[in-house]
């Protein structure tokens, strides 16, 4: 599944089961609280914080559930991932082509 059709997919998700959006700050709450069950699992499955007996650390689900909000948002504010992330790594390749390669600290 491409990008574009992630964001239609969602969409047409959207309009059948969630009645409608919600709005953009209750979207950027729901974002943040995804990503925050995301760092949860991260420091407990990579980290040195020890999980919850009986504690669920599904990395896959809540990187999709951070990815449906970011969807989301981009959806009604009328965002196209494909060409923002396109846009973006052309921007990162400018500006950190060779930066990353010099960096003592990345070498083996």
């Amino acid at each position: 599944m491409t990008l574009r059709q992630a964001q239609e997919k969602v969409d047409q998700w959207i309009k059948t089961f969630g009645v409608r959006y919600f709005d953009e700050l209750t979207n950027m709450a729901l974002l943040t609280e995804e990503v925050g069950e995301l760092a949860r699992i991260i420091a407990r499955r990579y980290g040195e914080q020890s999980a919850k007996e009986g504690e669920e650390l599904n990395l896959a689900d809540e990187l999709a559930d951070v990815l449906f909000v970011l969807i989301c948002i981009a959806n009604q504010t009328g965002v196209d991932l494909t060409q923002a992330l396109e846009q973006n790594l052309e921007k990162k390749t400018a500006r950190d082509r060779e930066r990353h390669k010099n960096n003592p600290k990345l070498k083996n």
